[in-house]
């Protein structure tokens, strides 16, 4: 059990019920080529989690029983080192389903996976990559040496195929995460900040920005406990909380699925250990479910969800809420 779950699951957060699910978020496992400061998965070089065959054959047969179920995201660790990673999307795909894959750019410059890139684009896998500024020491200091410029690589790689570019058909869209315990720059204007950086230093496109708060747990949170900052985080969070965003968050209409198929209200819950209990007693498994079994149940709130809501919201799909109103920060800056 995560470290700081006693701190997070004596909540007052709103409760909320699930409508009907649309989006299924699969964690393929833990295993990345990266170690970064952010995640709330904990991922790394060293994890051996995966999703194995069985598992996503039970997935495939869900989605094949749930009409309703219209996109896969696809998220890690980094999604694409699963050895089923091609079979699912190719699987998805021909069900007529958008993939979604949450890529960390670095992944296509490694040795053995130089055609990914297009093989994601000959399906038109939807790629949403983690680029937490457009600063080279921001970046690294958050992902490790190397990654920015191996980024700006993997990014030129997918804009020559045509990712990002109007009329592709193939969605290239990036991820802000802050540097520390603070909310994310408005979108719209960091969006605006970034494509004009990038635009004019590298010659990239790209489609949209998602601006994505950091969650307090697993790496995350256990740093922000060993700084003393902890309590300071949670603080801005629930100051920041607005019941506008309640209706627009994620877990309303996605379930999350761990590596061994177990299933969650969200990614985060995921990583603390609070799964979805259903109607009955017990974990459920993807193998044991129907949409209608997770129709309208109570979904698992905790502390952490204030960072779903904080401000303009936060979701995998970015702000919730991209109004000027919504706005926590002053002014558009990767490093804050």
């Amino acid at each position: 059990m995560h470290a700081t779950l006693h701190l997070l699951t004596r909540t007052d957060f709103p409760s909320l019920r699930r409508r009907a699910i649309d989006t299924l978020q699969l964690n393929l496992g833990y295993r990345c080529n990266q170690s970064c400061l952010h995640c709330h998965v904990n991922a790394g070089p060293t994890r051996k989690e995966e999703m194995t065959p069985e598992t996503i054959a039970a997935v495939i047969a869900f989605i094949a029983a749930s009409p309703e179920v219209r996109t896969i995201d696809l998220t890690g660790g980094a999604p694409e080192l699963n050895p089923e990673f091609r079979r699912l999307v190719v699987t998805a795909r021909a069900r007529g389903l958008k993939v979604i894959d949450r890529c960390n750019l670095t992944i296509l410059e490694e040795p053995g996976f130089e055609d990914m890139a297009d093989f994601m684009a000959s399906h038109k896998v939807e790629i949403v990559a983690s680029l937490p500024c457009y600063s080279e020491d921001n970046v690294d200091k958050q992902r490790g040496d190397g990654v920015f410029n191996a980024s700006i690589q993997a990014l030129k790689r997918l804009n020559a195929l045509g990712y990002g570019k109007e009329g592709s058909g193939l969605v290239l869209n990036l991820v802000y995460n802050p540097q520390g315990p603070s909310l994310p720059p408005p979108q719209v204007a960091l969006e605006a900040d970034y494509k004009r950086h990038l635009g004019n230093n590298f010659d990239i496109v790209f489609n949209q920005l998602f601006t994505i708060t950091n969650m307090p747990i697993q790496r995350f949170g256990s740093t922000l406990i060993s700084k003393g900052q902890f309590n300071s985080y949670m603080a801005t969070l629930r100051a920041a909380h607005r019941d506008e965003n309640l209706d627009q968050v994620m877990c309303r209409s996605l379930i999350s699925i761990d590596w061994q198929g177990y299933v969650f209200d969200c990614d985060f819950n995921q990583q603390l250990g609070l799964s979805i209990s259903g109607k009955g007693e017990g974990r459920l498994h993807i193998s044991d479910v129907t949409s209608a079994l997770l129709d309208d149940i109570p979904i698992r709130v905790a502390d952490h969800c204030y960072g779903c809501t904080a401000g303009q919201g936060s979701s995998c799909g970015g702000a919730l809420d991209e109004s000027p109103m919504s706005a926590t920060a002053a002014a558009p800056n990767c490093g804050v």
